[in-house]
Formats: structure tokens, sequence, C-alpha cells
């Protein structure tokens, strides 16, 4: 592993903790929350490996936070549907806040992916449940240079467990510009350490594509 991917990781987790943040849900004002993720992938078919290194590995830092508490503000850095290396700051607006039934959010991102200036639009949907949730996000990251847009949806049921532990399976989907669409079951427990914060620690099976398989650790915090 190259040292800057290590110091990479190391700064991350430094810094603190996805349910990829509250998509639907509005942070209060005042109140944030951040989470960093490791990735790593393997072929499936590991007996044909010359060695067991990962042959996918990348690093992820989200956070958002809530301006008012209608307004929440964010930052997603990492990799895009594309897989290049993505910076985009964002804005989400709730359009529908009710206490019960659907809630309907959406959100607008302005930043770079491999170089290029971006436009991410998005749409998040979400459901609570008795003890649990279920979610759907869709983005599109649009090139004003190019026209080039890749698509995003992913597809989020979570379950609340004892002791503050939480059970979340997602089906994330996407179609990059000029390749084809992907389909990833990507299931993960959530785990209490120490005040604010949690760690994720989970897998992932790719259903079309690179077929490959991988595993996940995070870390989360709310403050």
């Amino acid at each position: 592993m190259r040292r800057t991917h290590v110091l990479a990781a190391t700064i991350c987790l430094l810094l603190g903790a996805t349910m990829a943040g509250a998509g639907a849900w509005p942070r209060k004002q005042g109140h944030g929350f951040a989470s960093t993720t490791v990735r790593l992938s393997w072929p499936r078919d590991l007996a044909k490996q010359a060695s067991l290194k990962p042959s996918g590995q990348y690093y992820t830092f989200y956070a958002e936070y809530g301006l008012t508490d209608r307004l929440t503000a964010g930052l997603d850095l990492g990799r895009s549907v594309s897989g290049d290396g993505k910076s985009i700051a964002f804005l989400r607006l709730p359009l529908r806040d009710r206490a019960n039934g659907l809630k309907i959010a959406a959100e607008l991102g302005l930043g770079k992916i491999d170089g290029r200036a971006v436009l991410r639009p998005g749409l998040s949907l979400g459901l609570g449940r008795a003890r649990g949730w279920l979610s759907a996000e869709a983005q599109a990251e649009v090139s004003p240079s190019d026209g080039r847009t890749d698509y995003k949806l992913d597809f989020t049921w979570g379950r609340s467990l004892r002791n503050d532990r939480k059970l979340v399976v997602q089906m994330q989907t996407g179609k990059p510009r000029g390749d084809p669409a992907f389909a990833r079951f990507a299931p993960s427990v959530v785990l209490p350490l120490r005040g604010t914060f949690k760690a994720e620690i989970g897998g992932s099976w790719e259903l079309t594509g690179e077929r490959a398989v991988g595993l996940t650790f995070g870390l989360w915090s709310e403050f």
C-alpha cells in the first residue's frame, strides 16, 4: 500500500466519522455527521490470484452539517460513479418533512470529478419504521464541459438492534456513461464505540460488472 494511501486513511480515521448521511432526514441546526470509509476489493476467483493484495482500494470522507433546521450542507470526498476521484460540496433541502409518512429531500452539489467541473443534483426518499428505516437516493453527476452524465441509485434497509447496534443492507447501482451498468449488494453492521463514535464493518458482492468481492471498514460520528 502506498504511503499516501496509508496517510489518507489515517487522517480520515482521526477526523472521525455511512449510512452515507441522513439522506431525506434533515440535520437539525448546529448538528452534524461525519464518516470515513476504507473499501477493499478482490476478484471472486481468489485461487487464480498470485497474492492476496486487493485489486481495488479507495477511501472516502463524508460530512454534513445543519445550517438551519431545513438546510443541510455537506462535503463528499472519494470515488465517483465512474470510479474517478471526486470532491463535491452540496446543499440539501427537504421537500416533504412531516412527522409521519414519506420524507423527500432534494440536493444540489458542485465540485470536481477527475479534474472536471460537475453539477450533482439528487433526490432522496426516506420512510421511518418502528425499529429501522427504508431509503432510496438518486444522483446524477453532470459535466457541463463535455455533456457526460453518470447516474447512481442506492436502496437501503436499516434495522436498529439491541445495545445501539444497527444492521444496514444496501443495493448500490449505477450507470457510468460509456460503461455497463453495475449493481452491488453491500451489507454491514454498525457497532457503538466510545462517546459519539461508531464502527462499520461490512462486505460487498458485485452482481454485475467487475464480479468482485469486497470488505468495508468505516468510522462514524454524530456531533
